[in-house]
Protein backbone atom coordinates (compact mmCIF):
# COMPACT_ATOMS: atom_id res chain seq x y z
CA UNK A 1 0.00 0.00 0.00
CA UNK A 2 1.29 3.46 -0.97
CA UNK A 3 1.20 6.04 1.88
CA UNK A 4 0.78 9.65 0.97
CA UNK A 5 2.67 12.71 2.80
CA UNK A 6 -0.19 15.78 2.27
CA UNK A 7 1.93 17.89 4.95
CA UNK A 8 3.55 20.25 2.39
CA UNK A 9 -0.22 20.56 0.86
CA UNK A 10 -1.98 21.45 4.02
CA UNK A 11 1.21 23.91 4.66
CA UNK A 12 -0.72 26.24 1.88
CA UNK A 13 -3.91 25.57 1.73
CA UNK A 14 -6.48 26.55 4.32
CA UNK A 15 -9.70 24.73 4.99
CA UNK A 16 -8.90 21.69 3.12
CA UNK A 17 -7.96 19.55 6.05
CA UNK A 18 -10.88 17.61 6.28
CA UNK A 19 -10.50 16.67 2.38
CA UNK A 20 -6.57 15.46 3.26
CA UNK A 21 -8.21 13.72 6.12
CA UNK A 22 -11.21 12.06 3.87
CA UNK A 23 -8.14 10.76 1.36
CA UNK A 24 -6.23 9.58 4.39
CA UNK A 25 -9.13 7.80 5.67
CA UNK A 26 -10.18 6.10 1.95
CA UNK A 27 -6.86 4.94 1.52
CA UNK A 28 -7.12 3.14 5.14
CA UNK A 29 -10.21 1.68 4.15
CA UNK A 30 -9.64 0.47 1.08
CA UNK A 31 -8.22 -2.91 2.68
CA UNK A 32 -11.30 -3.78 4.90
CA UNK A 33 -12.24 -6.36 2.28
CA UNK A 34 -15.03 -7.18 1.00
CA UNK A 35 -17.14 -8.76 2.84
CA UNK A 36 -20.13 -8.51 2.95
CA UNK A 37 -20.83 -7.55 -0.29
CA UNK A 38 -22.59 -4.49 -0.37
CA UNK A 39 -24.17 -2.11 -3.34
CA UNK A 40 -25.02 1.81 -3.08
CA UNK A 41 -27.92 3.04 -5.23
CA UNK A 42 -28.81 6.55 -6.26
CA UNK A 43 -33.29 6.83 -5.98
CA UNK A 44 -33.12 10.08 -6.96
CA UNK A 45 -31.59 13.68 -6.69
CA UNK A 46 -31.34 13.34 -2.96
CA UNK A 47 -31.90 9.78 -1.78
CA UNK A 48 -29.65 6.69 -1.32
CA UNK A 49 -30.26 3.06 -1.20
CA UNK A 50 -27.45 1.08 0.64
CA UNK A 51 -27.71 -3.36 0.16
CA UNK A 52 -25.79 -5.35 2.23
CA UNK A 53 -26.25 -8.86 1.86
CA UNK A 54 -25.87 -10.40 5.13
CA UNK A 55 -27.38 -14.01 4.95
CA UNK A 56 -27.64 -15.33 8.11
CA UNK A 57 -27.58 -12.52 10.28
CA UNK A 58 -30.73 -11.34 12.50
CA UNK A 59 -32.01 -8.20 13.49
CA UNK A 60 -30.53 -8.70 17.02
CA UNK A 61 -26.97 -9.35 15.24
CA UNK A 62 -26.77 -6.37 13.52
CA UNK A 63 -26.13 -2.84 14.91
CA UNK A 64 -26.19 0.44 12.70
CA UNK A 65 -25.19 3.74 13.64
CA UNK A 66 -23.86 7.30 12.75
CA UNK A 67 -21.25 9.44 14.28
CA UNK A 68 -19.53 12.56 12.61
CA UNK A 69 -20.80 11.43 9.03
CA UNK A 70 -19.64 7.92 9.40
CA UNK A 71 -22.19 5.11 8.82
CA UNK A 72 -21.13 1.96 10.65
CA UNK A 73 -22.62 -1.46 10.37
CA UNK A 74 -21.34 -4.25 12.44
CA UNK A 75 -22.73 -8.00 12.21
CA UNK A 76 -21.83 -10.24 15.65
CA UNK A 77 -22.78 -13.74 15.46
CA UNK A 78 -24.17 -15.30 18.97
CA UNK A 79 -21.63 -18.33 20.20
CA UNK A 80 -24.61 -20.94 20.48
CA UNK A 81 -26.18 -21.04 17.11
CA UNK A 82 -28.93 -22.83 18.73
CA UNK A 83 -30.50 -20.36 20.88
CA UNK A 84 -30.25 -17.69 18.17
CA UNK A 85 -32.04 -19.95 15.43
CA UNK A 86 -34.85 -21.88 17.54
CA UNK A 87 -37.14 -22.43 14.03
CA UNK A 88 -34.55 -24.12 12.29
CA UNK A 89 -35.81 -28.09 12.45
CA UNK A 90 -31.98 -29.80 12.45
CA UNK A 91 -28.76 -28.55 13.07
CA UNK A 92 -25.64 -31.00 11.26
CA UNK A 93 -22.87 -32.30 13.52
CA UNK A 94 -20.81 -31.87 10.40
CA UNK A 95 -20.63 -30.03 7.60
CA UNK A 96 -19.46 -31.46 4.10
CA UNK A 97 -19.21 -28.08 2.82
CA UNK A 98 -18.93 -25.03 4.20
CA UNK A 99 -19.09 -21.80 2.00
CA UNK A 100 -21.81 -19.43 3.78
CA UNK A 101 -19.35 -17.26 6.10
CA UNK A 102 -20.65 -16.89 9.27
CA UNK A 103 -18.22 -14.25 10.82
CA UNK A 104 -18.77 -10.85 12.19
CA UNK A 105 -17.73 -7.89 10.15
CA UNK A 106 -17.91 -4.07 10.35
CA UNK A 107 -18.56 -2.09 7.72
CA UNK A 108 -18.37 2.16 7.11
CA UNK A 109 -19.29 4.56 4.90
CA UNK A 110 -17.98 8.31 4.83
CA UNK A 111 -21.03 10.29 4.18
CA UNK A 112 -21.28 13.29 2.56
CA UNK A 113 -22.65 16.29 4.60
CA UNK A 114 -26.07 16.67 5.24
CA UNK A 115 -26.45 13.28 4.21
CA UNK A 116 -28.94 10.94 7.42
CA UNK A 117 -30.06 7.54 7.81
CA UNK A 118 -33.82 7.76 7.65
CA UNK A 119 -34.47 3.73 8.19
CA UNK A 120 -33.49 0.57 7.32
CA UNK A 121 -34.79 -2.92 7.16
CA UNK A 122 -33.52 -6.39 6.87
CA UNK A 123 -36.20 -8.11 4.53
CA UNK A 124 -34.40 -12.10 3.10
CA UNK A 125 -30.85 -11.51 4.39
CA UNK A 126 -30.62 -8.04 2.85
CA UNK A 127 -30.14 -5.31 4.72
CA UNK A 128 -31.74 -1.80 3.31
CA UNK A 129 -30.05 1.43 4.48
CA UNK A 130 -32.29 4.73 3.48
CA UNK A 131 -30.38 7.95 3.17
CA UNK A 132 -31.24 11.21 2.58
CA UNK A 133 -29.70 14.05 1.89
CA UNK A 134 -31.40 17.07 3.57
CA UNK A 135 -29.59 21.04 3.05
CA UNK A 136 -30.46 23.45 5.35
CA UNK A 137 -33.13 26.35 4.10
CA UNK A 138 -29.65 28.73 4.57
CA UNK A 139 -27.96 26.67 1.88
CA UNK A 140 -30.77 26.08 -0.83
CA UNK A 141 -30.18 27.93 -3.75
CA UNK A 142 -33.25 31.02 -3.94
CA UNK A 143 -34.11 33.62 -6.78
CA UNK A 144 -33.42 37.40 -5.75
CA UNK A 145 -35.49 39.03 -8.15
CA UNK A 146 -34.01 42.36 -9.80
CA UNK A 147 -36.02 45.83 -9.58
CA UNK A 148 -38.27 45.20 -6.95
CA UNK A 149 -39.00 46.74 -3.88
CA UNK A 150 -36.65 47.13 -1.38
CA UNK A 151 -37.71 46.62 2.31
CA UNK A 152 -35.74 49.13 3.48
CA UNK A 153 -32.37 46.96 4.53
CA UNK A 154 -29.66 47.81 2.01
CA UNK A 155 -28.35 51.38 2.91
CA UNK A 156 -27.27 53.53 -0.13
CA UNK A 157 -23.96 55.31 -0.14
CA UNK A 158 -23.35 58.72 -0.56
CA UNK A 159 -20.18 59.46 -2.12
CA UNK A 160 -19.25 62.96 -1.11
CA UNK A 161 -17.12 63.70 -4.85
CA UNK A 162 -13.61 64.08 -3.02
CA UNK A 163 -11.22 61.27 -3.29
CA UNK A 164 -8.03 61.60 -1.38
CA UNK A 165 -4.64 60.89 -3.74
CA UNK A 166 -3.22 57.66 -2.40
Amino acid sequence: MLNYDFTPLSRSFIGFDRMASLIDNAAKLNGTGSYPPYNIAQISDDEYLIELAVAGFGDADLSIETHESVLTIVGTKAANENSSEPDVEYLPNKYLHRGIAERGFERRFQLADHVTVTGADLVNGMLRIELRRELPEAMKPRTISIGGKHDGNLTERKSSGKRKAA
